[in-house]
């Protein structure tokens, strides 16, 4: 029996039992990312350096998945502004158009973050109303934004809510309330 799962959690014990073996996979790490970028560039027919390679992994969220999002992206977006010229500073353009920074935020954890710091200084505030403020649903929420925000330090989940971490005030440009 072969199962994945991001909510182990919601298995019953009985099914979760049955798995000979356990396994939780870890995030890449970014010089990994960085080889299956390289290769996927390859397969694309994409000239990609190094650098930029990097770059992408960096901002993937230590996601193999993500990464190839992002390359296909960036290829898209050489070919059409760049006749398919590829550096750092292209990459760079490239992942600022797609609103992607150099935390591996896209707008949408930006304007989550923004709702925390600006409409509740900071915090605490609800899953429901926070999905309600961005326009997502509290599932969306919980399963695609809060793992990677709280993993990376710009988000915390205490009883009483959602709260903005220092590394979030920082990350935009935002002052904390004494």
């Amino acid at each position: 029996l072969i199962g994945a799962t991001t909510q182990a959690g919601k298995i019953s014990s009985p099914l979760r039992d049955r798995f000979g073996i356990v396994h939780r996979l870890r995030f890449y790490e970014p010089e990994e990312l960085k080889g299956i970028i390289l290769k996927a560039a390859k397969k694309l027919k994409f000239k990609l350096d190094d650098d930029s390679a990097l770059e992408i992994a960096k901002r993937s969220r230590g996601t193999a998945r993500i990464a190839l999002k992002l390359l296909r992206r960036i290829r898209d977006f050489n070919l059409v502004e760049h006749d398919s010229k590829s550096n750092l500073d292209i990459t760079q353009e490239s992942l600022e158009f797609y609103e992607v920074d150099n935390e591996g935020l896209d707008a949408t954890d930006r304007r989550l973050l923004e709702a925390i710091i600006i409409q509740h200084a900071g915090g605490p505030v609800g899953l429901e109303t926070l999905a309600a403020i961005i326009s997502e649903s509290v599932d969306t929420i919980s399963d695609l934004y809060e793992p990677y925000l709280m993993q990376s330090g710009f988000l915390s989940k205490t009883s009483r809510g959602r709260v903005a971490t220092d590394k979030a005030y920082q990350h935009l440009g935002k002052t904390k309330p004494l």
